[in-house]
């Protein structure tokens, strides 16, 4: 059986952070948070990473990559564009954006044909969580099963001290398979150091060790036989819009709904943080020197 691969989301264009945080360094040696990634993803077991990024700063970015990776695990570079639909489907010609997550991970069918992993660009998952995703996703019988996953975090992981967040909230059956991810919006830390977020009834609240989806999930190779059917009606319904898109957690639940898998909802007590604007930059900073200090991390991530 084949190591699994790990997909990275990173073609988003960073508005609302102003650059490409995909190729900013927050590690003391100019480390980027995939560095990070991927170093946990190598020492979990991984064996090939893909990226999925934009045309127009693929060499650039390639450049970042393959000088500190290409010696080290199997590299892809995989374009997500606009264009890159099933043949005979077709678009609003006044579109600009691709079609969002589900498309993006649908575009690596031509380089993945084994098990594999999702994760976003610009968010820190944690060691342990590399570790449970390798185990599941290198667990033959879980290929023969059609068996996905999703890593989910103890909420109280995950929200800011400088704000409220959104959170997708799992629910899972009593064998551990997910039910549902309900988006829940405006997620905070009451003075009371309670969990709330608002409801058109007031205000209801969370317990602190909620699961919720980071958008960590693992997959088998059968998933893109599955979802090139599923995007192609996406696009015959929803195609002529310009703002639709096609996103990982709506294709889990047409898969539940039609009984095409199962998906394990995994626990993770790992610490996530992300990057979205540039004034959380100093903060993730400060995480990365903390884990380093403890000894989780080489100060030079690749030079050790």
């Amino acid at each position: 059986m084949k190591k699994p691969a790990l997909v990275i989301l990173a073609a988003g264009m960073g508005s609302r952070y102003g650059g490409l945080k995909q190729m900013d360094a927050f590690g003391p040696n100019g480390e980027t948070i995939i560095d990070y990634s991927i170093h946990d993803a190598i020492n979990a077991g991984f064996g090939k990473i893909v990226f999925i990024i934009r045309e127009h700063f693929k060499t650039a970015f390639e450049k970042v990559f393959r000088d500190k990776l290409e010696s080290k695990v199997e590299l892809c570079f995989v374009t997500q564009e606009l264009t890159k639909i099933p043949f005979g489907s077709n678009f609003n010609p006044e579109r600009s954006k691709p079609w969002g997550t589900a498309h993006a991970v649908q575009v690596a069918k031509e380089v993945v044909d084994q098990p594999f992993a999702i994760i976003n660009a610009d968010d820190y998952y944690g060691q342990s969580a590399y570790k449970s995703l390798a185990d599941f996703l290198m667990d033959g019988s879980n290929l023969k099963e059609n068996n996905y996953c999703i890593i989910g975090y103890f909420l109280k992981n995950t929200l800011s001290d400088h704000g409220t967040v959104n959170r997708g909230v799992c629910f899972a059956d009593d064998d551990g398979n997910l039910t549902n991810i309900e988006e829940t919006l405006k997620i905070g830390w009451t003075q009371d150091g309670k969990i709330s977020y608002p409801t058109s009834e007031g205000v209801s609240y969370l317990e602190k060790d909620t699961l919720v989806s980071m958008n960590m999930f693992g997959f088998m190779p059968s998933y893109f036989d599955y979802t090139e059917d599923k995007f192609k009606q996406f696009l015959k319904e929803e195609g002529q819009e310009l703002k639709s898109e096609f996103y990982i957690p709506q294709v889990l639940d047409s898969m539940q709904k039609e009984s095409f898998s199962h998906v394990k909802l995994i626990p993770s007590d790992s610490d996530w943080f992300g990057v979205t604007y540039q004034e959380d930059k100093p903060f993730v900073i400060e995480k990365l020197n903390a884990l380093i200090k403890a000894g989780r991390y080489p100060e030079n991530l690749w030079n050790n």
